[in-house]
C-alpha cells in the first residue's frame, strides 16, 4: 500500500494511537529502570557481597546472556501471542524477579536473578516495534519510534537521581523492592488497556482507517502475506530473507550502538564514583545530564528523518544520516580521558550519548526491510545483536578496569562505535526503502 506522505493530517474523532505510544513510553521507562537499578546499587553491593570488578562485570552482563538467547524464541512467541499478552507476561515476570534481588546474599544468587530479569525482558523491544507497526501509519512511524526510543534516556535522566536518593534512604535492598512493585502494578494496567487497533473499542473508525490506509499493519495483511506460505518458523528460506546484506549491516550497527548504551547503563555510575571520585548523590544528578542529551538526540533523529522524507529527500539518506552522524559523535567519549574536571567529563559524555541517541532510530530499518510476516522474528534477531553487546561490553570493561583506570575502556567504546558507522556506510550502503530491493 502506498504511504501517504502529505504534510497535512485529517481531523480524526480519536487519537488513541498517541495513548498507546504513551503507554509504550512508560513500559520502556520501567524496563530500563529495572535494568539500571543494579548499576546504582553496585558500589555498595560490591562492598557488602565482596565482589571484584571482574565479578561485577559478569553481574552486569548476566542480564544479556539469556536476554540474547531468548530474542529469537521471544520473537516467535510475539508473532503468535501479540504485544498485549507477551508484554504482560514479560513485565510482570521481570518485576517479580526484581523484587527478589533485594534478598541476595552472594554472587551466585545475584547472577541467577539477573539471568531471570534478562529472560523476561527479552521480547520487550520487538513487542514495542510490533505495537507501533500496528498503530502508526508509515509517515508517522519514524517519529513514533523516536519517541518511544527516547523513553530509555528521558526516563533514566529523571529516574536516576530519584533512584540514587531511594538507595541513599533505604539501601540497595529497598531500591529493588520499590522498582519491582512499580512494574507489577503497571503490568496489570497494560493488560487491561492495550489492544491491537482492529480489536480496540477505544479507536474511532476514521482513525483506524487512517492508520491502515497509511500502511499500519493489520492481521489481514499478515494473513494475506501468508496465504501461500507456511506458518512462521525458522526455516532455511526464512533465514535467507533475514540475513540479506543490508539486514546484516543493520545487525552490526545495532551491536555498536548498544555497546555505548550498555557502558552508560552498567559501568557509568561506578566510573563517576570510583574512577573520578564524584560524590555519590552528586553523581546521580550528573548521570542524568548525558541521558537528557541522548533524549534530545533521539527526538531530533525521528523528527528530522520524517521531515526530510516529507520534503522529498531520499529515504535512504533521511534514515541513515542520523545514525552515521550519531555513531561518529560517540567517538568523542575519549575526550573524558584527558580531564578530571566533572564539568568537562560530563560534557564529553553528553556529546557521546547525544550521538548514541541520534543513532537509536535504527528500529525503523527493521520495519522497512524485513518481510511483514517475519517482523517479530527479524526484530528478535536485530535485538539479539544489540543484546550481544550487553554480554561483551560489561565483561570486557570489567577486565579493562581491574586496575582502576577507565581510559582503555573509553577507547574500546569508541572503537565499537566506529565499527558501527563503517557498517552503515560500507555494508548497508544505499537503501531503496520503498521497493526493498537488494543489490
Amino acid at each position: 500500500m502506498e504511504v501517504n506522505k502529505s504534510t497535512t493530517k485529517p481531523k480524526l474523532s480519536t487519537h488513541v494511537r498517541y495513548i498507546i505510544l504513551a503507554m509504550i513510553f512508560v513500559n520502556i521507562v520501567i524496563n530500563y529502570m529495572d535494568r539500571t537499578n543494579v548499576s546504582i546499587a553496585m558500589p555498595e553491593m560490591a562492598h557488602d557481597l565482596g565482589l571484584t570488578t571482574i565479578e561485577q562485570g559478569f553481574i552486569f552482563s548476566a542480564f544479556g546472556w539469556i536476554y540474547a538467547a531468548m530474542q529469537v524464541p521471544g520473537g516467535l512467541l510475539l508473532d503468535k501471542l501479540g504485544s498485549r499478552i507477551m508484554y504482560t507476561i514479560s513485565l510482570f515476570g521481570w518485576s517479580v524477579v526484581t523484587v527478589f534481588q533485594s534478598l541476595v546474599g552472594n554472587f551466585s544468587q545475584l547472577l541467577g536473578l539477573r539471568l531471570g530479569v534478562g529472560f523476561f525482558e527479552a521480547p520487550v523491544m520487538p513487542a514495542n516495534n510490533r505495537a507501533v507497526s500496528y498503530w502508526f501509519p508509515e509517515n508517522e512511524r519514524g517519529t513514533a519510534i523516536g519517541i518511544y526510543s527516547s523513553a530509555q534516556f528521558l526516563g533514566l535522566a529523571f529516574s536516576t537521581p530519584i533512584l540514587f536518593a531511594i538507595h541513599k534512604s533505604i539501601g540497595w535492598q529497598g531500591l529493588f523492592i520499590v522498582t519491582g512493585i512499580i512494574g507489577i502494578i503497571w503490568s496489570i494496567i497494560w493488560f487491561l488497556v492495550y489492544r491491537d487497533p482492529d480489536k480496540s473499542r477505544l479507536v474511532g473508525h476514521d482513525e483506524l482507517k487512517y492508520i491502515q490506509a497509511g500502511g499500519g499493519i493489520t492481521e489481514a495483511d499478515i494473513r494475506k502475506d501468508n496465504a501461500d506460505k507456511p506458518k512462521v518458523k525458522v526455516t532455511r528460506a526464512n533465514l535467507k530473507q533475514l540475513f540479506t546484506r543490508r539486514l546484516i549491516g543493520i545487525y552490526i550497527g545495532q551491536f555498536a550502538i548498544s555497546g555505548t548504551f550498555w557502558f552508560f547503563l552498567t559501568w557509568f555510575p561506578t566510573y563517576l564514583t570510583k574512577a573520578k571520585h564524584v560524590d555519590f548523590l552528586q553523581s546521580g544528578f550528573l548521570s542524568s545530564v548525558p541521558y537528557l542529551a541522548a533524549f534530545v538526540g533521539v527526538i531530533l533523529a525521528g523528527n528530522i528523518s520524517d521531515r526530510l522524507i516529507r520534503n522529498g529527500k531520499s529515504e535512504s539518506f533521511a534514515r541513515k544520516a542520523p545514525v552515521i552522524t550519531g555513531l561518529l559523535l560517540t567517538l568523542l567519549i575519549m575526550g573524558a580521558n584527558f580531564t578530571n574536571q566533572p564539568a568537562l567529563i560530563i560534557m564529553f559524555m553528553s556529546i557521546a550519548f547525544f550521538g548514541n541517541g541520534l543513532a537509536t532510530i535504527t528500529w525503523v530499518f527493521v520495519t522497512a526491510l524485513a518481510p511483514k510476516n517475519l517482523i517479530g522474528l527479524a526484530g528478535g534477531i536485530f535485538n539479539l545483536c544489540g543484546a550481544l553487546s550487553s554480554i561483551v561490553i560489561p565483561i570486557v570493561i570489567g577486565f579493562l578496569v581491574a586496575n582502576g583506570d577507565f581510559s582503555s575502556a573509553l577507547i574500546f567504546i569508541a572503537a565499537i562505535a566506529l565499527l558501527g558507522a563503517l557498517s552503515y556506510i560500507l555494508v548497508v550502503g544505499k537503501i531503496d526503502l520503498d521497493t526493498k530491493k537488494e543489490s
